[in-house]
């Protein structure tokens, strides 16, 4: 198996390595003859536990890597390698066939650890410490791209990397396209504001959303926010081990559409977490595993009404535990009317 994804390297190796445009090759072998093939510009001063195979930037990497590639035997590719690599392997004549092999890395990262848990516990713990200052900044006048580097420069001051993503700043009609790119967009009085974030701390991501409201909220409002909350409230009730993601899904789902606002939820429940904001295994109708102890994932319903400028989604990360899920975010979930002065 070659793996070249630098979160999975760092998995198994204890190393992050990124190696831009050049060839990085974890070639992961069944007589434990492991390599890890690395251009000479990424030196590695401590042991990876791996043979290290050095190639030149004037050199064919993919080349030195085929000669330890049995051209008789299926070979399993990284999800993530660039296809100009895999086909000069394949011109090379290496493997009897090509397959996806992340699912065996991704399974094995998607159950955390001890140490992983507690790193998860303190970055969503850390995120609802940003949630709390960002949001009584959102009646200050700013637009939404200008409140999006505010909370860059909030995860910067509490010691965090790096943002798990571009993070979502949507007021009004922004809110209700579920995946906004922020824009100049500036919150009126009575828009709902839509704060999707999350940070990098210690190497882990979290991620958490909060829907609030600008100096008032109408009743149409007040009524799409508590289906939303409950709907949630019934998808953490429902993760626990031994039932399917799938049925997490469902739990959120069918309270949606038995309110009427089925058709406005447009997006899967969740999606599982931890050194990368979406990693394997996502919370969806059509997801039939069963959930393990030691999961990470969002659970994360909204409702969308376009063309009445109305999104709400509220997200929380859960970590699934023998008696059935822990919420590793505390920042409060009652509907909140941000003032604003007339």
């Amino acid at each position: 198996m070659i793996l070249s994804d630098p979160p999975a390297i760092f998995y198994l190796t204890g190393k992050w390595i990124y190696p831009g445009e050049r060839l990085l090759a974890l070639l992961l072998r069944m007589d434990g003859g492991h390599k890890l093939v690395i251009n000479r510009l990424f030196p590695q001063e401590k042991d990876l536990g791996v043979e290290l195979v050095w190639y030149e930037d004037t050199e064919d990497g993919v080349e030195i890597l085929s000669r330890f590639v049995e051209k008789d035997q299926p070979v399993g590719i990284d999800k993530t390698w660039p296809a100009r690599f895999l086909l000069r392997l394949q011109e090379l004549g290496a493997g009897s066939r090509f397959v996806n092999g992340s699912l065996i890395v991704d399974s094995v990262r998607m159950i955390k650890d001890d140490r992983e848990q507690q790193l998860m516990r303190e970055a969503s713990l850390a995120n609802d410490a940003v949630m709390e200052k960002l949001i009584p900044l959102v009646n200050q006048g700013y637009s939404e791209e200008e409140l999006g580097q505010r909370v860059r420069a909030l995860y910067k001051e509490s010691g965090h990397s790096d943002v798990s993503f571009p993070p979502i700043t949507a007021y009004g009609k922004s809110g209700a396209d579920p995946h906004h790119m922020t824009d100049c967009t500036k919150g009126k009085r009575g828009d709902s504001v839509v704060l999707d974030i999350g940070g990098i701390l210690n190497g882990y991501c979290s991620d958490m959303t909060r829907t609030v409201f600008l100096g008032e909220v109408s009743d149409k409002a007040r009524e799409v926010y508590e289906v939303v909350r409950e709907a949630q409230r019934r998808g953490i009730e429902a993760a626990r081990p031994g039932a399917r993601m799938c049925d997490v899904d469902v739990a959120c789902r069918d309270y949606i559409t038995e309110k009427g606002y089925g058709e406005y939820f447009t997006h899967r429940t969740g999606h599982s977490i931890g050194m990368e904001d979406h990693e394997y295994g996502d919370v969806s109708s059509v997801n039939k595993d069963e959930i393990q102890v030691g999961q990470c994932f969002s659970i994360e319903p909204g409702i969308y009404l376009l063309e009445e400028g109305l999104g709400v989604r509220i997200e929380d990360l859960v970590l699934i535990t023998e008696e059935g899920c822990e919420v590793l975010n505390h920042y409060t979930k009652d509907l909140i009317v941000v003032p604003m002065e007339d």
